[in-house]
């Protein structure tokens, strides 16, 4: 038997109410169903960008862009997480409306607890003095639900007043008075903990001082950005002998690595390029117990004489590009003693990389744009040297000597194959070709390429000195160029501490703030307690 149809009201206003309830139940599901397919994707997002930072951990950087894929997909699960909540939200409305259709509750990802070194607040919520079901007053308490709520507070100002008092002597008259607190700035009215900010902000945090003067005013304290340029330059002045300590200190190494990059300088009504170059020391990756840092200066152009006056006075090995200005520093016969220059692996991998990108001429391919050649050459290449960056990461920490045993041992036949097998593509490819150029790029460098196979101390890539490089691209986002040669020297100056902090593991910030505090009666025959390595140690010493 056919089921019965009901009959439909003839009533027009119920037929408007019945149609009015179907239309809210249709976008009801449609809301869920925009909500279940937002929060779907942003969980796939979430897991993929899980999954390449696993990948990274455990593999290294399987490419040379990995970072900034890795950056890209932050940003992009941020705004799925962000179309998530505004669906969820909307389908919690829509449920408002309908009683018997259920809002889509996606699933969130665990929330960590809050830091317990926050400070708490208690706010105990008044209960009733009587039962609100039966009015009466014997309560007696069962325990309590916490609901912990983050918060944060402004941002607060203060002037602090010293006040010195003056006496005067009764017997001989003299009139006594304690000296002023000391400021950085000479007759200044800034403390350290805000020229501490100023200059982290400025140079860590990238933001240039006239956003800075924005942010002050809207916070009720006018300060102009001359006045700020002024508390800036005295403030590296003051910082220059913990500068030199830094350079004195990184110039002591056996090894360095130097890498170079642009910086724009406003000149004469137009902008040329000037350059900041930067010598990291950090012996880490062969066990070595001496501190990180980093030293930076700046030059008006690229001439080679400029790395030659930096290393003037060092002898060691150099991790470098194969830029042509540091060719003088490797001479045999070079006084105070030679430079031995050693290939940076990145570098090399990178030109063939960039012939073999497989996954960017498939991404130009879906966009209906003319994909670029593949060679199996270059990709063939990349796999032979990441099979060397491969057992690099298994000897990373141990003893020079125990890394040499092992270079012997695996990378070295490795390497006689690799280079075997370029002067084998070499002859079957034009001179003039693109592989051409990444071929000759290491075998004319060959020696340089092999040093690691010599000295258990050199590492495969010059990736140190390109991370400790990478504030000065991030910064010029921001503030586009240097208004002054004076002005990148003083950028040199302040990157050099912020960056030795970062590698240290210690804030940059805090560790301003304490030593303009007590640059100024702090002993000069002690000033390298100031030094970021030896000032975490004091630290870590007053906690414990």
């Amino acid at each position: 038997m056919e089921a019965a149809v009901p009959p439909f009201p003839d009533d027009v206003e119920v037929l408007k109410v019945l149609l009015a309830s179907a239309l809210q139940k249709i976008d009801q599901i449609e809301a869920n169903a925009r909500a279940r397919e937002n929060a779907t994707a942003a969980m796939i997002a979430h897991l993929k960008l899980q999954n390449a930072k696993l990948r990274r951990e455990q593999y290294g950087p399987s490419a040379e862009r990995t970072e900034r894929l890795l950056g890209q997909g932050e940003l992009e699960l941020e705004d799925l997480e962000a179309d998530a909540a505004e669906d969820e939200r909307a389908a919690e409305v829509a449920a408002a409306k309908t009683a018997t259709i259920a809002a889509f509750e996606r699933r969130k990802p665990a929330r960590k607890p809050l830091p317990d070194h926050l400070p708490r607040e208690r706010v105990v919520i008044p209960v009733p003095c009587a039962c609100p079901a039966c009015g009466g007053d014997r309560l007696s308490k069962l325990g309590e639900d916490v609901t912990e709520t983050l918060e944060v507070i402004p941002r607060q100002w203060k002037v602090i007043q010293t006040v010195r008092e003056k006496f005067a002597c009764r017997d001989c008259e003299k009139i006594t008075q304690p000296p002023a607190p000391f400021h950085v700035t000479p007759r200044g009215m800034f403390g350290p903990g805000f020229l501490a900010m100023l200059l982290f902000d400025k140079y860590g945090q990238h933001q240039p001082l006239h956003r800075q003067a924005e942010r002050f005013v809207s916070e009720g304290v006018p300060l102009s950005v001359s006045t700020l340029a002024d508390q800036i330059g005295t403030t590296c002045e003051a910082l220059m002998p913990i500068f030199r300590l830094i350079e004195g200190h990184t110039f002591a190494a056996q090894r360095l690595h130097g890498d170079d990059t642009t910086v724009p300088v406003r000149a004469k009504g137009k902008t040329i390029t000037g350059r900041l170059w930067n010598y990291v020391r950090d012996d880490q990756p062969f066990g070595g117990n001496d501190p990180p840092s980093v030293v930076f200066h700046y030059s008006r152009d690229r001439r080679g004489d400029h790395p030659r006056r930096h290393l003037g006075a060092w002898s060691g090995i150099l991790q470098a590009d194969a830029y042509a200005g540091y060719n003088e520093l490797y001479a045999p016969n070079r006084e105070p003693g030679p430079i031995l220059e050693a290939g940076c692996f990145a570098h090399a991998r990178r030109k063939f990389f960039e012939l073999a990108d497989v996954e960017g001429a498939a991404r130009r391919k879906s966009r209906g744009e003319k994909p670029g050649m593949i060679y199996p050459i270059a990709l063939e290449a990349v796999q032979k040297l990441d099979a060397l960056f491969a057992i690099e990461r298994e000897m990373n920490g141990q003893s020079p000597a125990e890394r040499l045993a092992m270079r012997q041992a695996l990378s070295a036949p490795l390497m006689a194959e690799l280079h075997d097998w370029l002067n084998t593509q070499l002859g079957r490819i034009s001179r003039n070709h693109d592989l051409a150029k990444a071929i000759n790029y290491m075998l004319r460098r060959w020696d340089a390429f092999t040093r690691f196979l010599t000295d258990g101390r050199v590492c495969l890539s010059n990736n140190a000195a390109e991370r400790a490089l990478r504030c000065v691209p991030l910064g010029r986002r921001s503030w586009l160029f240097c208004g002054s040669d004076r002005g990148g020297q003083r950028a040199a100056v302040a990157y050099s501490l912020i960056q030795t902090c970062r590698l240290n593991d210690v804030d940059p910030q805090a560790w301003l703030a304490d030593v303009l505090a007590r640059i100024a009666d702090h002993p000069v025959s002690r000033l390298d307690e100031l030094l970021p390595w030896n000032w975490r140690l004091s630290q870590l010493a007053l906690a414990a």
